[in-house]
């Protein structure tokens, strides 16, 4: 049976957003410490329905929206999708819900702009958990070219998807069984629910969705605007917050092993890395009890008095 949840709009930068809530995000618990939650591809927000219940009991309120272009109503005129127009968005999103600052939580594409976030205004997160993705700074070293060959069969969609009519087409054809193909992939052995394919898919057929997911990918390679390179810099910066990282053991996107390239350094608040077993890219929808224990462990050790929403 398909979880509900409340929905509100985030209005932003001239786009309104649609956003998950938890049932208890009333006006009364506005002084709850917020958890920004960020999803990532082929996905959408309610990626995070098995983190909302947990998150809400131990204490959080929670938002879960879609990101920029995952509907009509967020799609720029101009087909922006650097990653720095999402940490503008995020950066709004914390404006508009009148917070000082937020725990923010992001997987696979909301775990990128989660570290450039950090990286841009540190002073507006409590903390970062990152999840799927390790952040990209010590990725050209010696130790990760050792993985490199493993990693760029990993990627190929990547690359995939730079061939605009042909994956545009691509991503739609068969009822849009490359996103099964991917979760197949990516997850090794996990199975998700079919209602919860059946929504997501119906997330995708909107107008204009799956191309703007794919924006994502392409903009990443745009090699000459002022936006990319921003992006790029906000990348290879320090991240001053402390940061929990989780990677599944078994992830057929990221090898796990990159991971283990992250270092202390980058990180001078704390870095966390975890490694959670028996689970693949989707770790928050293979194995939700370890990660929700191990995220409500994390945020309340890093819980600062003034965090509260107006």
């Amino acid at each position: 049976m398909e979880a509900s949840f409340p929905t509100t709009t985030l209005s932003v930068g001239g786009l309104q957003f649609t956003a998950l809530e938890g049932s208890r995000s009333s006006a009364r618990d506005r002084r709850r410490p917020l958890v920004l939650c960020l999803h990532g591809f082929p996905d959408h927000h309610r990626t995070w329905r098995l983190q909302i219940p947990a998150l809400e009991e131990a204490g959080f309120r929670v938002v879960a929206p879609l990101l920029r272009g995952y509907e009509p109503s967020s799609q720029p005129i101009d087909d922006d999708y650097h990653t720095i127009r999402m940490v503008e968005d995020v950066l709004g999103f914390i404006e508009y819900l009148g917070c000082l600052r937020v725990h923010l939580v992001g997987h696979d594409w909301g775990a990128v702009i989660g570290y450039q976030v950090a990286a841009r205004a540190p002073e507006r997160l409590s903390s970062l958990t990152a999840m799927a993705v390790p952040h990209p700074k010590r990725l050209a070293s010696v130790a990760a070219l050792r993985l490199l060959p493993r990693q760029l069969r990993n990627s190929w969609y990547m690359f995939f998807f730079q061939l605009r009519l042909l994956s545009d087409a691509a991503l739609r054809r068969n009822d849009f069984a490359l996103v099964d193909k991917l979760w197949r992939d990516w997850s090794p052995g996990f199975t998700p629910p079919a209602e919860e394919m059946r929504l997501l898919k119906r997330t995708f057929r909107q107008p204009g969705v799956a191309a703007a997911a794919l924006g994502y990918y392409r903009d990443m390679f745009d090699p000459i605007t002022r936006a990319a390179a921003t992006s790029r810099a906000l990348m290879r910066a320090t991240v001053s917050v402390p940061t929990l990282a989780l990677t599944g053991a078994d992830d057929g996107c990221l090898d796990t092993r990159l991971f283990d390239l992250m270092r202390s350094e980058d990180f001078p608040h704390g870095l966390s890395v975890q490694r959670i077993a028996g689970a693949g890219h989707f770790l928050h929808q293979e194995r939700p009890d370890e990660v929700n224990r191990r995220l409500v462990d994390f945020l309340r050790r890093h819980e600062p008095g003034d965090v509260g929403c107006d």
